[in-house]
């Protein structure tokens, strides 16, 4: 978010555009605290996020994938083996005989394939996992279309396609679905197809048939025709194996343009879940909530009261002078890691970092009733962690770091401001005085310095206790500020 009005850095840390408590006094700024290249607000660098990043997308889309899909063949495994288990009940009931041990071993070796299929399953093209799928089909088609080994009897081959056997292979396609993948739909319905087809010819041409059968039937029936071809258990009965293929296929892509589509409302699901993960990063997870629920929240130009905090570490160019890069950043980190954890815990919102500080407001983009008492909470907590840092700092030899905490209430105006690259503003007077009053710390001497409008809207929400130890100084000349003005500091 943008304050409204850069600020330079210089001794006092703040060269913002005077506006403040009374008249503003103009002033002329030296090139010397003008800052060569302005710092991207976090606004600026939250929308150049949500563009679209290849490496980003990507990273959200495959997890959200990668996720649903491991979901969908842990079900799909557990599917398989609850209907093969319901098979291999089924078929001593209905045939109970040593060679039904043949199709026993069969879905045993089908439930093995469908654990292959949870270990190489993953998103996008994987020759492993349709290999392992080729396989489970291939199994199938033998197990429906060719003869037990151990049965005594000598049937004619084309009699197996008369049992119905081909539904079986719904139970592979109903699993399939459970992945998410449209691939493995596909596949699945192709690769049926032709093993299928190839089963049918090898029957036709190298099965076993019965040719006293035939003449049986042909007995029995005489000469009608349509009732001996579907009754010979010699015939392939190419038109209803034809029928079978095709139906399978319509349904096959019929459920996969169906999972294409739920693919990409996952994918939807996916970008919305980064621009969320992205939020979180710049406000509290109610501010979240409301930029989720609310079309183009921030565009409308609004004006309200908004508490604001400025913080930053005094003497830190000093600090960082001769030590390592690594550690400087890391020390930033630790600061910056510490702050926006207490500024998102308190329901504010981290508007930018400033080098060695930050900005961040409360009440925005909603105002709430506990705004300031919130800002001064968030204050006190930062406060705590810092003496808590330095003590481990000084346990370990490192100097202790001190933090400077300005804090102002008062009317801004908000909204999205730009032509072609937007950036959400938060604009006024307010934001200028609560960065002067960060930069009186240094002259007064103490850790922080409060508005006495910022003292009063707390106590007018309750927040007297937060406001213990803090001292009234009246008369307080600052820099840009016509008439001596009342503040209160603390530390």
């Amino acid at each position: 978010m943008a304050s409204g009005a850069g600020r330079p850095r210089s001794t006092s840390r703040r060269g913002a555009e005077p506006a403040s408590l009374g008249p503003v006094t103009p002033e002329v700024c030296p090139m010397s605290e003008i800052s060569s290249a302005p710092k991207p607000s976090v606004w600026q660098v939250l929308r150049a996020r949500m563009a679209p990043d290849p490496v980003v997308s990507n990273r959200y889309t495959d997890a959200a994938l990668a996720r649903h899909k491991r979901e969908g063949l842990e079900m799909a495994v557990r599917a398989r083996w609850v209907a093969l288990s319901v098979v291999a009940v089924l078929l001593p009931i209905l045939n109970f005989a040593w060679p039904m041990l043949w199709y026993e071993a069969l879905l045993a070796a089908m439930a093995a394939v469908g654990w292959l299929q949870k270990r190489v399953g993953r998103v996008g093209r994987s020759f492993l996992e349709l290999s392992v799928l080729f396989l489970d089909l291939a199994l199938l088609t033998f197990a429906l279309v060719f003869p037990n080994p151990f049965e005594q009897t000598e049937w004619p081959s084309a009699l197996t396609y008369h049992f119905g056997n081909f539904a079986y292979f719904y139970i592979i396609l109903a699993a399939g679905t459970l992945a998410y993948s449209w691939r493995t739909i596909t596949a699945i319905g192709t690769w049926t197809a032709i093993f299928w087809s190839l089963g049918a010819l090898w029957v036709h041409y190298k099965g076993v048939t019965v040719p006293e059968l035939t003449v049986a039937a042909q007995q029995a029936f005489g000469d009608d025709g349509r009732i001996l071809e579907l009754l010979d258990p010699n015939r392939v009965q190419a038109d209803i194996r034809l029928q079978e293929i095709v139906v399978f296929l319509i349904v096959c892509y019929v459920l996969a343009f169906s999972i294409r589509r739920l693919q990409r409302l996952v994918l939807s699901n996916a970008a919305l879940e980064r621009e969320r993960s992205n939020l979180s990063r710049y406000f509290s997870p109610r501010v979240v909530d409301e930029l989720s629920r609310n079309d183009e929240p921030l565009k409308e130009i609004r004006e309200h009261d908004v508490a604001v905090l400025f913080v930053d570490i005094e003497g830190f160019t000093g600090f960082a002078a001769g030590r390592p890069a690594p550690e400087v950043i890391g020390v930033l980190r630790r600061f910056h890691g510490m702050m926006e954890a207490r500024v998102f815990g308190h329901g504010g919102t981290l508007d930018k970092f400033l080098g060695d500080g930050l900005m961040a407001t409360f009440g925005t983009p909603v105002p709430g009733e506990r705004d300031a008492v919130n800002a001064v909470a968030a204050m006190r907590a930062m406060m705590a962690d810092m003496a808590a840092w330095n003590a481990v700092r000084e346990e370990a030899g490192e100097p202790p770091l001190r933090a400077r905490f300005g804090l102002h209430v008062g009317p801004v105006v908000l909204g999205d401001i730009g032509a072609t690259q937007l950036e959400f503003a938060v604009i006024g007077h307010t934001v200028n005085v609560a960065s002067r009053l960060e930069a009186l710390t240094r002259e007064l001497g103490v850790t922080a310095v409060l508005s006495d409008e910022m003292r009063a809207a707390a106590i007018a929400a309750g927040g007297e206790a937060l406001l213990d130890g803090i001292s009234r100084r009246a008369g307080i000349t600052i820099r840009g500020i016509d008439g001596a003005v009342t503040v209160w500091t603390l530390g």
